[in-house]
Order: C-alpha cells, then sequence, then structure tokens
C-alpha cells in the first residue's frame, strides 16, 4: 500500500499536482465536502429529518444570533420549519453527491459502450448511434432530463413516486449527458484501431469483444476521466436546476437545490441566510470539481508537458 502510494506520489501525474496550487485547494474542498457529506449523522448537531428534534419557535433564527424565545444558537441559522441550515447542508449534500456520481457513473458506462461499439464496429451501427447523438446534442440537456424525468415519474404509480423519485433523477441525467463520452470514445476508439497492436490481435484471431476490452478501451479512458470529472459538476448542478424547479428530489428528502429553491421563497424578507449558505455551498462544490477537471486534462495531455 505504501509502496504504491510513493509510486503514484512521484509520477507524473502527482508532480503536477504537488505544483498547481489551485488542483491542490479544489482538492481539499471536494474532500472536505465530500467526507462532510458522508458523515453527516456524526458531524451535523441535530438531525434536520427527525420531526422530535425540531422546534418551530426556533424559525429564522439567524446564524450566531440566540433565539429571542428559546435562546438557542444555531452557526447558520435555521429555515422557515426550525431545522439548523448546517445541518440540512451536510444531508442535502449526500443526495446531491450521491445523484451526480450515480449519473455520471450510469453516462460513462452507457457512452463508453456505445462509443466503442461505434468506432470499432462502424457501417450501420455507428451511423445509428451518432445520428441518435447528434439529435440530443440539438436539445439543452436540462430539457432532456426534465422529459425523460417527466416519462418515468409519470408511468410510476402515484405512491411510488417519493420513494423512486432519487433513482428516476439519476436515470434522467445519466442518460442526457451520455453522448459527450460516446463521441469522445468513439473518435480515439477510430484511432486506436488503425495502430499495429489493435492490428496484431486481429490477425491472431482475438474476438471483437476481447480487443475492444483488453485492448482499446485502456488506451482511450484519460480522456473519459477528464469528461467524467467535469460531467460530475455538471450532473450536480442539473440536479439542484430540477430540484430548484420542483421536479428533482422529493420534499422528504431535499438536495442542495431543494434547499436553494426554498431559500429564494425568503429571499427578499430578510432571512438571507437560508438561501446563501446551500447556494454557496454548492457554488463551491461545483467550482471546486471544475477546476479539478481543468487540471486533470492538462495534467494527461502529453502536448502540455
Amino acid at each position: 500500500m505504501f509502496v504504491k502510494f510513493s509510486q503514484a506520489f512521484n509520477s507524473d501525474l502527482g508532480w503536477s499536482f504537488r505544483k498547481n496550487p489551485v488542483a491542490i485547494m479544489s482538492f481539499f474542498v471536494v474532500v472536505s465536502l465530500i467526507m462532510g457529506a458522508i458523515f453527516a449523522p456524526l458531524l451535523a448537531p441535530y438531525d434536520p429529518f427527525d420531526p422530535a428534534t425540531l422546534n418551530l419557535m426556533n424559525g429564522f433564527t439567524g446564524p450566531l444570533t440566540p433565539n429571542q424565545f428559546t435562546q438557542d444558537v444555531f452557526v447558520l441559522g435555521t429555515d422557515d420549519q426550525g431545522r439548523d441550515v448546517l445541518s440540512t447542508i451536510l444531508f442535502g449534500m449526500r443526495i446531491s453527491l450521491f445523484v451526480g456520481f450515480s449519473a455520471v457513473f450510469l453516462a460513462m458506462i452507457l457512452g463508453v459502450i456505445l462509443g466503442l461499439l461505434a468506432g470499432y464496429i462502424g457501417g450501420w451501427l455507428d451511423a445509428t448511434i451518432m445520428r441518435v447523438a447528434d439529435v440530443q446534442l440539438t436539445f439543452p440537456s436540462i430539457l432532456v432530463a426534465m422529459l425523460i424525468f417527466g416519462v418515468a415519474k409519470g408511468v410510476t404509480p402515484a405512491e411510488f413516486r417519493d420513494q423512486v423519485a432519487i433513482w428516476v433523477l439519476i436515470l434522467a441525467i445519466g442518460l442526457s449527458d451520455w453522448v459527450q463520452f460516446a463521441r469522445v470514445v468513439r473518435g480515439a476508439t477510430l484511432v486506436e484501431r488503425q495502430k499495429e497492436y489493435v492490428q496484431a490481435a486481429q490477425l491472431i484471431g482475438r474476438a471483437n469483444l476481447a480487443v475492444m476490452v483488453k485492448h482499446i478501451l485502456p488506451n482511450v479512458l484519460n480522456p473519459v476521466l477528464v469528461i467524467a470529472t467535469i460531467s460530475l459538476a455538471l450532473a450536480i448542478i442539473a440536479e439542484a436546476t430540477l430540484s430548484f424547479l420542483g421536479v428533482g428530489a422529493p420534499p422528504t428528502k431535499p438536495s442542495l437545490g431543494t434547499l436553494i429553491r426554498i431559500g429564494q421563497e425568503y429571499m427578499f424578507s430578510g432571512e438571507w441566510w437560508i438561501l446563501f449558505f446551500p447556494a454557496i455551498t454548492l457554488l463551491a462544490l461545483a467550482l471546486s470539481i471544475n477546476l479539478l477537471g481543468d487540471w486533470l486534462r492538462d495534467a494527461l495531455n502529453p502536448r502540455l508537458r
């Protein structure tokens, strides 16, 4: 374990990371927020989803300001229901990150498979996949996600909609973001399949599936990792957008987008903290992931070394 860590630390990628203060700071922010979400039950001062811990008298308490009725103090204040904003952010990030990672994983799996098939097999399969991708690119991804979410939620029985809302959200975002992966993998596969090692594998009778998985796939993963990193930030923003519009996470499982939607209702009445802190958390998370993606893109590009 220590040897592998030492090798990674002294690699070209590790050297590039150590020399980039923006990447280091972004990594620290992302890891801190992810760890805060993972350990939310231990770190959160209150359980915002436990009605027994809520006190409506604590509603609209400002940050670090004693409540006029209970004298309770909350670091980031409370919302209209008396829920601690810090606790709701920690638990809300769990939903946002889970949806983001799951949606990107779904989009990556689907896009890589379709990109490999289109680039290696070609012909009518390539034309069909790319035309579907071209049609989907003509629509904003958020509209595609809303359409998929609406259709999937419409065919779900009403009594199960809240239980499956998160999974429907993952499906909607994942199916709206596969095109980038497919196009990049297809282009890289078209280049790789002309190289000698692929032709040698074909000459010795390796099956097409084995050539794609064991020979081509490892050589097209670098751009996939970069796209996945950047897509993670976009998926989190897409989830927040859908939840803000009221078609995402259910109120019983609020994400950062749901918290922002609730906060904007009180933005002009003086309770600014209900909106500000979830919004700044979402901004910090998305921006840090994007900056990490930019660093990873430059670090993995041999022309920039």
